[in-house]
């Protein structure tokens, strides 16, 4: 149901992640998210942390602002978008070893940093019925929308992606598991939705990585599509849904960027209202498959990378803006990031840029387009004490 976005021409947002101011040195520890509100050291780094990140979105000129996923620990390789659900869930008892675990097929070893990351995700084990806990996804909203008048756009991990970090010795099979965590997922954006979150991001459906494997079937991506889907039903709000090639530790999992062609036409049949998907990395090369197939859903294209350290130019991020125009109508079109920028690999500042140079190169589309322009205050040379062309 498109109700933001719904007149928005070219309308800007990040993923969700953001780094973390230094001063920001304590976590939630697997605490309810209420409960650590009533500690007062932690209740003023994490209000004045959401309040910081919020604040540098609107300098930039974002339309839709997050708050940065401010609820996860400082943990190796962005773990806790995992662990912060897994921490609240009922039925799950302890952990298992991954040294030889997920991602083994990727060729990893000790030496390589996402050996290191691997070591650091121990899956949780499921010996019971899972239950719906204290993940307080509305609480987390509130605290966050009361710090600014935009939009603030929720993500969080979808039930299937969370069902790969989980050992399953409890149900049947996995399919079973994943079921039940579709069931609590639901009930908990339903109560989000209903508290007025205007923007839910449902994250990283299994499709496009589980498609580029040989192993996959037409019915493990159509089982897919079913569990997704059955966690949006009576969600009444707009529903984004973000798609990357994973990022832990802003580290590329696939050192050659696949191709989302396979998965595409099962990605479309996800009941979502805007669907973001990584460009910058690949340069867009998959734009061209937006021709092949019709649908009134809304494209988000990541235009700045979150990968690497160089802040993109505007100029760059307007010449991959106009080459999805080509394939996808200005008014369906969204203009977002690769993926999260992470907690651990980029700083504040180069995360602040990359989101003005995201807005400042939509602007340039804006203008070409004969569409009004979005004011950014980052780049209002009269509130800077370096005058410009001082110095030459």
């Amino acid at each position: 149901m498109l109700t933001v976005t719904r007149d928005m021409m070219l309308p800007t947002a990040i993923t969700g992640s953001y780094p973390r101011p230094l001063w920001f040195d304590v976590s939630l520890a697997g605490r309810s998210f209420k409960s650590a509100m009533g500690d007062s050291l932690f209740r003023e780094q994490y209000l004045d942390a959401v309040a910081a990140i919020i604040n540098a979105q609107e300098a930039a000129g974002l339309d839709i602002v997050t708050d940065g996923d401010s609820r996860f620990d400082l943990a190796v390789g962005g773990k806790s978008w995992f662990f912060y659900p897994i921490e609240r869930l009922g039925g799950i008892h302890g952990h298992r070893d991954t040294s030889r675990g997920w991602m083994g097929r990727h060729g990893l070893r000790p030496g390589k940093i996402l050996w290191e990351v691997q070591e650091a995700y121990q899956p949780g084990i499921v010996t019971e019925k899972l239950t719906r806990g204290p993940l307080e996804y509305t609480a987390l909203w509130q605290v966050a929308q009361r710090l600014t008048d935009r939009p603030v756009k929720f993500g969080a991990i979808c039930a299937p992606a969370l069902a790969g970090m989980l050992w399953n010795e409890h149900y049947a099979d996995d399919k079973a598991m994943i079921l039940d965590l579709c069931d609590i997922m639901n009930a908990e954006l339903r109560e989000l939705a209903a508290a007025g979150c205007p923007l839910i991001q449902v994250e990283e459906p299994p499709h496009h990585g589980r498609a580029v494997r040989p192993d996959c079937t037409e019915a493990d991506l159509e089982f897919m599509t079913e569990a997704f889907n059955r966690q949006l039903v009576g969600v009444d709000s707009e529903i984004w849904v973000h798609t990357c090639w994973g990022n832990p530790n802003q580290q590329r999992v696939h050192w050659e960027v696949p191709s989302y062609e396979r998965a595409l036409p099962h990605l479309l049949q996800l009941n979502a209202d805007v669907i973001t998907f990584e460009c910058a990395s690949s340069d867009g090369k998959d734009l061209p498959l937006f021709a092949q197939y019709k649908t009134d859903k809304k494209i988000g294209i990541g235009v700045v990378n979150h990968c690497n350290t160089v802040v993109e130019p505007a100029e760059h991020v307007a010449a991959l803006i106009r080459k999805a125009l080509e394939y996808i109508p200005p008014e369906r079109l969204v203009v977002t990031t690769d993926c999260g920028f992470g907690r651990e690999g980029l700083s504040r500042r180069i995360a602040y840029y990359k989101c003005v140079s995201l807005v400042e190169g939509t602007n340039i589309v804006r203008r070409e387009l004969g569409l009004p322009e979005v004011r950014v205050r980052a780049a209002d040379p009269a509130l800077y004490f370096a005058g410009v062309g001082e110095g030459d």
